[in-house]
């Protein structure tokens, strides 16, 4: 089964060079702090020789967690010359430790004003959102040893710590926020709008819909972005760079889809989004996509149903719906992922596959290990592709027991909410995705 750090680490996508795990030996552990964080009234905001201190987010499989923590000085520090054990983060693990020309994390070091301390993602204090945490993004940070500058001059370790006053959240950052009052029923929907970097007008673009799951329903529009990858894999600069695109992930303020396979007003109030979308932006409309996790693959579901010809194509992670309403989808290019252990999902998925087969559509079915890395899941993915070269429909289905963590409940809904974490962390089926047009 995957381990917690298997888990973590199928999921960040960041900014500048891909985060590198560290041998426990060459980690340098702060010193412990009462309840893991140091009190906020006993710090200051900047120092003698330090300006400021940035804490620094990245979105993982399903949650969101402080990752670094960048230290700005007022004249540049030698790459050659940085220590990580010159420097303690209150109740984090720095596993790494380098000088930057830029406040943002870096595959080299080099000289430059700003100390970024890599953070361990599995610290017990290391999350910020997730579905039974929400706190700041905090670090404290103390210089308890001397740091040489390119000059010469060498800073003496700090005497009182030092916290953030800024955060940067890789990839959520890049998201812009929108409102839209849909003319047809006056209702104000909340979005976040990816826009592909260097966006030339002269150029068409494809456009992601990400709809999320009922447990982030509500005002907050950083929710959709922050409890996992549906939508920022999409925006990560890895898929952006290979497929620039835009990606739209609505905030719904109330539940979109139930169990009783009907729909809200809200997901015909994003189709109408997005047509406004096409007239503002240069967005190729043979090149719409959806995709949802429970409740928005549900939608997705539906809105599929409902406009048979408005999006090219889709993934459905994690749904069901009356598969005496499917039919419809026979001809459409689907991509579902579901796990076995999904009291719900699987079961009626399965019903719905049945469904399209039975009206012409041509499935291609297959079992996966849900505890696969990254090489296998590719593997698996193009053998799909092999196996199904005339099919419009790709069914793969997590083998039992392989999407819960070690020491997580099998009960309840985990094999539901297990399944995403791991199927949008699987670049074949998103490139998959992209090469699908009307």
């Amino acid at each position: 089964m995957p381990s917690r750090r298997d888990l973590l680490a199928m999921a960040p996508f960041a900014a500048a060079g891909a985060m590198t795990l560290m041998p426990a030996t060459a980690r340098a552990q702060s010193g412990p702090t009462p309840g893991g964080a140091q009190a906020i009234n006993s710090t200051v905001f900047h120092g003698e020789d330090i300006k400021s201190v940035t804490a620094v987010t990245e979105v993982f499989g399903r949650s969101q967690r402080t990752t670094a923590a960048i230290v700005e000085y007022d004249a540049p520090i030698g790459s050659g010359m940085v220590d990580a054990n010159a420097w303690t983060v209150a109740g984090r693990t720095v596993m790494r430790a380098y000088a930057n020309d830029h406040a943002e994390k870096a595959a080299e070091e080099r000289d430059g004003r700003f100390v970024v301390l890599e953070l361990d993602p599995e610290d017990d204090g290391a999350v910020t959102y997730a579905p039974d945490v929400e706190k700041p993004a905090t670090v404290v940070v103390s210089q308890v040893a001397p740091v040489h500058a390119v000059s010469g001059a060498t800073y003496a370790p700090t005497e009182t710590a030092i916290i953030n006053t800024r955060q940067t959240n890789l990839i959520v950052d890049d998201f812009q926020q929108f409102r839209f009052t849909d003319p047809d029923t006056g209702l104000l929907l909340t979005y976040n709008l990816y826009v592909p970097k260097d966006y030339d007008q002269s150029k068409s673009y494809p456009l992601v819909l990400f709809m999320h799951d009922a447990g982030v329903t509500g005002t907050n529009p950083l929710r959709t972005l922050q409890q996992g990858l549906g939508a920022v894999s999409f925006a990560s600069p890895e898929d952006q760079e290979k497929h620039p695109a835009f990606v739209l992930a609505p905030q719904y303020p109330v539940a979109i889809a139930n169990d009783a396979s009907q729909i809200s007003d809200y997901p015909e109030v994003t189709v109408r989004l997005i047509r406004d979308l096409t007239t503002r932006y240069s967005i190729d409309e043979g090149r719409l996509y959806t995709t949802g996790q429970s409740g928005g693959c549900m939608a997705s579901i539906a809105l599929n149903i409902k406009y048979p010809d408005f999006f090219a194509a889709s993934l459905l992670v994690a749904g069901q719906w009356d598969a005496a309403q499917v039919a419809p989808l026979a001809n459409k290019k689907l991509w579902i992922i579901v796990s076995q252990d999904d009291a719900k999902a699987y079961p009626g998925m399965n019903a719905i596959a049945q469904v399209l087969e039975q009206n012409g559509a041509e499935v291609t079915h297959a079992v996966w290990d849900g505890r696969s890395d990254a090489a296998a899941f590719q593997n698996a993915v193009e053998t799909m592709l092999n196996d199904g070269s005339d099919s419009n429909v790709f069914y793969a289905a997590f083998r039992e027991g392989t999407v819960i963590p070690e020491g997580v409940n099998a009960g309840g809904g985990s094999g539901h909410v297990w399944t995403w974490p791991i199927a949008y962390a699987i670049p074949g089926v998103r490139a998959w995705l992209f090469e699908q047009r009307k």
